[in-house]
Order: C-alpha cells, then structure tokens, then sequence
C-alpha cells in the first residue's frame, strides 16, 4: 500500500565474514609496512606468503571497505565533490620551529577480533604530541570533527592544518572551524603519503606496540588501550628524533621558554624605561 518492498523493509545488512576479518587484518599489517601495495600486489601476497585462496576483485573489495588504496600514481584516482574545495600544500620547505605552528590529522583503519573500527587523531607536528582523537565505526566526518573542536577547545590554534584530501576533512562543516579561527588550510598531494608523514609514523608505532600484540575483541576494550597508548606515548615513550625526550617535554617545554623570553623582554624594558 505504501509501495515499500517487503525485502528492502526487512533487510538486515550482512556481517563481514570472520575469514574475511582475518585477511583484513593481514591487509592492514602489511599496508603498514608497504603502503605502496595496491589491490595486486597484495593479492599475490596473501596467496604466495600467506595460502589464501584470494582473487583481486575480493581484495580490493576489503582494501575499499578499509579505507585503503596503494600509493601510486594514477590518473583520476578519485572524483572530489564538486562543492569540496581542495587547498594547495604549504609546508613545502618550511621549518617547523615550535609547537602549535603546524598541526595535522589523519584516519586509521583499526582492526579487532571481532570487526574493527576507524581512528583520527591530530598531532603537533614540532613536538610529536597526540592532541586528541576519537574513534567510530563508520567513515563519516563527524568523529573528524569532533577532534578537531576537542584540539581547538584544550591547546588554542596552530598557524597551518594540515590534512589529505579525503572527504571527510574537506567537507564544509570541517573547514569552517578553521576558517573561522583564521587557520592557514594545508593539504597533501594525491597519493604523497609523505607529506604527512609524522601522523603515519603514529599509526605504525600504534599497530606494531598495540593494536597487533593485544587484539581487542571489543570496542569499549579498544577505546581504552588507545587512550593507555596515547598517554603512554605522550608522557613516557622516548622519540629518537626527539633527542630521546618525550612529545610532552617538547610540547610544553618550549611554551615555557617562550614565555621566559618574553616576560625577561618586558622587565628589560621596564627597567631602560625607569
């Protein structure tokens, strides 16, 4: 009477496939290492190294669910949204030279024993510093949004954001917060993985220490190891490229310095002016 098809009305979506989880999670560990292999290459590793009777159009399948694609020159790799503008790159030669200069953001794909999920985080570029993150089970933009505004709200504003070209952080309701606390929008190139490369080194050092070893089987239970990492990781983990000091030391060390500077500035001049 309403014209609804029955079947449309009762459908219940499928689950991904345990088995399917299982090369999922191999995809992700070797995406990681290799972020250049696309849906062939790591087809043709699942069935030499690992014994998976796997065919490309499953693959990538599980790549595109995942949120993966291989790092490689394409034409028209992706069609933007017409009303998405897309801003030039600017961190090309620059030197990063103290905290909240340069932020940026990226999303992870999170596997579990029991499904996955998907991660952002934003991080201070100077200092290596996690700002905020949040998690969610779907690829929208809103848990993107969430974190920045978090960022926002607890550390002030850098001078440049930094992101990729996905959907999810050029969408309006992403960029108005910036522009509307006159942040410089920076983004990457298509497939230059490299240009954001402090947020990937993040995502290895999470899935090598954490998410792998530990394999959560629930959500709430990997919500929590992601927040005990990330404060590790901030207050406790040595970064070689640091001098061996923690993202917290650098982060807030260099806001006191700063501000030193600046108050033994003004005594001098209080002093030449008495």
């Amino acid at each position: 009477m309403l014209g609804i098809s029955r079947s449309t009305l009762y459908y219940k979506k499928a689950g991904i496939r345990g088995s399917d989880l299982e090369i999922m999670k191999l995809i992700d560990m070797q995406y990681t290492q290799y972020p250049f292999y696309g849906s062939r290459r790591m087809m043709k590793w699942l069935v030499k190294e690992q014994g998976y009777k796997v065919n490309r159009k499953h693959v990538r399948r599980l790549m595109r669910i995942m949120g993966l694609e291989g790092l490689a020159p394409k034409p028209n790799t992706s069609k933007p949204r017409k009303e998405h503008k897309k801003y030039p790159y600017l961190l090309k030669g620059l030197k990063i030279d103290r905290p909240n200069q340069v932020w940026s953001t990226d999303i992870t794909y999170i596997p579990m024993n029991r499904g996955f999920i998907y991660l952002t985080a934003i991080i201070d570029w100077y200092s290596r510093y996690v700002l905020s993150w949040r998690i969610s089970n779907t690829l929208d933009s809103d848990f993107c949004i969430d974190a920045l505004n978090d960022a926002l709200r607890l550390y002030g504003k850098p001078e440049i954001f930094n992101t990729d070209q996905g959907s999810q952080f050029t969408s309006e309701d992403f960029i108005k917060p910036l522009k509307d606390n006159d942040i410089q929008i920076s983004m990457d190139g298509k497939g230059r993985w490299v240009d954001n490369v402090f947020v990937e080194r993040l995502w290895r050092s999470l899935k090598w220490e954490n998410i792998y070893p530990k394999c959560y089987d629930r959500v709430f239970e990997a919500k929590a190891g992601i927040s005990a990492y990330f404060n590790f990781y901030n207050n406790e983990r040595l970064h070689q490229s640091l001098d061996y000091k923690t993202p917290n030391e650098i982060y807030k060390s260099s806001f006191i310095s700063t501000s030193t500077i600046t108050k033994g500035v003004l005594d001098l001049k209080k002093l030449i002016k008495n």
